[in-house]
Order: C-alpha cells, then structure tokens, then sequence
C-alpha cells in the first residue's frame, strides 16, 4: 500500500490542474528531508516535475524549487542535465522578458552547470529575443541577461544574480575559459570586461560568483597580458579596490598606486566576504605567474594594500592567500617556475549547491 506520502507524489501528474497545485506546493518541503520518494519508479517523479515546470506559473514555480533542491543529488542532477529538451525549455524560458520564474531557472542552471557535460553550454544556440540585443549564442544570451538584467531592467520579476554561478562552475572547463578571454564578434566585447564591473556589487552572490569566474580563468597564462594591458581586460583595479579598505598609506606609497586606488572616500571598506577577499589574493598570486605581471604589481605598488589586508581582515584563509602574494612580491627574481606556483591554487567552484 503506497503511503500518503507517495500517492502526494502521484497527484503531482494528474489532469486536474487544481489538484497538482495543491499536491505539488505541499511537496515542496520534502524536497530537502525525504528526497527519495521523488527518485520512484527510476525517477519519474522528476520527470513528471520537469514536464511541469512548462505548466501555470505558480505550479512550474513549485517544481522548480523542487528540482533546484533535489539536483543536490548526482542521480537526479545527471537525469536533469542530460535531457536536451528540458534543457531547451529552460534557455528558451530564461531569456523571455516577461518569464515570472526567471530567477529559480538561473539558480536550477546554477546547479546544472556542475554537472560536467555542462561545459556543452558553449555550443548551444537559440533565437535571442529582441529586446535582449544578443547573437543566437546562448552563453552570450547569459552574459547579456545578466548584465542588462540586474535589478529587474529587463524583467522584472528578476535580477539574474544566480547566473554568476553559472559562470563560475562553468569557468572550470578550459575551453569555456577562451570563451570569457575571446572578443566576441556580435558586440565586439570581451566577456570577462562584462563581469569585472560586479566585484564591488551590492550582490554578495553576484561578487563571489564574477570574483571566482575572474580566478578561474585567470589560470590561462597565455591571457595575461591581456588581463593586465590597460586597453584590453584591465583587470587589477577591479580586483584591488574591492580588498582595499580605507586605511591611509604613506604619500611615497600612494603615489605608485593605480589611480582608482589613490583618492578613495573616507568611508572606503574592503568587501565583507572574506571568501571573495581571499579569492581576488588567489587571482592576484596567480597573475604573478609571469614575470611581467610580478613587475607590474611591484610597480604599482600593490603590497601595502596586500599588507593591509593581511593586518585588517582575520581569516586564515585569507592570511595565507596573502603571505603567498607577498613571497612572491619580495623576493628576488628567479627563473621562471609558473607550473609550481599554479599548482598551489585550486580552482574556484561554488561550494554549495542551491536550494531555497
């Protein structure tokens, strides 16, 4: 005899509308404390939650919370990511101006993008909206919605900060990394210039997700010129101002500092995640790979702030990013030894799955 439990879950696929509604918001619980009565009959409660995703809004938003908190499991992520179709709803759904889920399918595509075959991402097409001003690219289709979307400019049933997840598991494969360090042709923009305007965002998501997908890929050497050139990714002003604080340095050590580091307002303060802060030192290290990164950083004097944060921001974490910086900064040149100093940085991964 099924519990009451499990016929819950059968009403979630009958006709009636008004009775799905009602099964399926009061599921929406058990998707965190009893995860195995949707993995039945070899999933077919998910199926039946990703047909109805398609359904009225408020039903499709129920099963989209649930999806997002049962893709915590690897069977059930692997059943999702792997369904071409659902996953063509779910960009064509995103993109529409007018999509009242838009939000809970940038935290369900948060999830998704750690499935490793979500590095395909980077060869799916669709008609962009016209309104959303893209190419038929749906990573370009992301980057724009969550740029142009934030705060609810584009839909406003939606800010689009879980997207900085998105990019920064996808980041992780190498060939999606050339995909933020390349100028795309549409715009003419590289997509990385897109995202570094966001480390000092009021968003603590949309700062951690850019500051990681910045780090990740940050781990293609060949890009740095371009990450450190002022005329192409320009990146150090956007990774100091937000570790910077509103300490006051000697005059001779100012005067070396980047511009946008030397008339910051009194009430200046460093990001409050000390996470990020520990990931930008991360980015910083790793962009002293080369020797004319690790000349450039001495020229603008980039260790009183490193020294600073050290004094300041009490995390293990972030003091131990900081005395790696600094070794390499003080000491005298060697010949180069990039492979070691990469291998001591891990890559940047979102460390939590989504739920609500």
């Amino acid at each position: 005899m099924p519990t009451e439990l499990e016929e819950l879950v059968g009403f979630i696929a009958h006709p009636n509308p008004q009775i799905r509604a009602v099964a399926i918001e009061n599921l929406v619980p058990y998707s965190t404390s009893d995860t195995a009565i949707f993995k039945a009959e070899e999933l077919k409660p998910v199926k039946h939650l990703k047909f109805l995703v398609r359904d009225h809004a408020k039903i499709a938003e129920h099963a989209l919370n649930i999806l997002i908190n049962l893709t915590g499991d690897l069977d059930v992520l692997e059943f999702v990511a792997t369904d071409e179709k659902f996953l063509e709803m779910v960009f064509s759904h995103i993109v529409h101006p007018e999509e009242p889920n838009a939000d809970l399918l940038a935290m369900l595509l948060a999830n998704l993008s750690k499935y490793d075959g979500s590095k395909a991402f980077l060869q799916r097409k669709q008609e962009a909206p016209s309104q959303l001003g893209s190419d038929d690219s749906v990573l370009n289709q992301l980057m724009d919605l969550f740029v142009k979307g934030q705060d609810g400019a584009y839909n406003k049933k939606a800010d689009f900060d879980y997207l900085a997840y998105v990019f920064a598991d996808l980041s992780k494969h190498a060939e999606i990394r050339q995909y933020f360090l390349t100028q795309q042709p549409y715009d003419g923009v590289i997509p990385l210039t897109k995202l570094k305007v966001f480390t000092e965002h009021k968003s603590d998501i949309r700062r951690k997700g850019v500051a990681s997908t910045i780090k990740n890929a940050a781990f293609e050497i060949p890009a740095h010129p371009s990450f450190l050139s002022e005329s192409d990714i320009n990146i150090l002003p956007y990774i100091l101002l937000p570790i910077t604080g509103n300490e006051e340095y000697d005059v001779d050590e100012t005067m070396d500092m980047l511009p946008d580091l030397q008339l910051l307002p009194p009430d200046k303060k460093r990001d409050s995640d000390t996470s990020i802060i520990q990931t930008h030192v991360e980015t910083l290290t790793l962009l002293t790979t080369t020797k004319e990164g690790r000349e450039l950083m001495r020229q603008v004097n980039v260790y009183p702030i490193i020294r600073e944060t050290h004094a300041r921001v009490n995390d293990e974490g972030v003091s131990e990013a900081c005395d790696r910086l600094v070794q390499v900064l003080m000491r005298d040149e060697a010949p180069e030894e990039a492979e070691p100093r990469i291998k001591e940085i891990e890559a940047d991964e979102d460390d939590e799955l989504v739920e609500v």
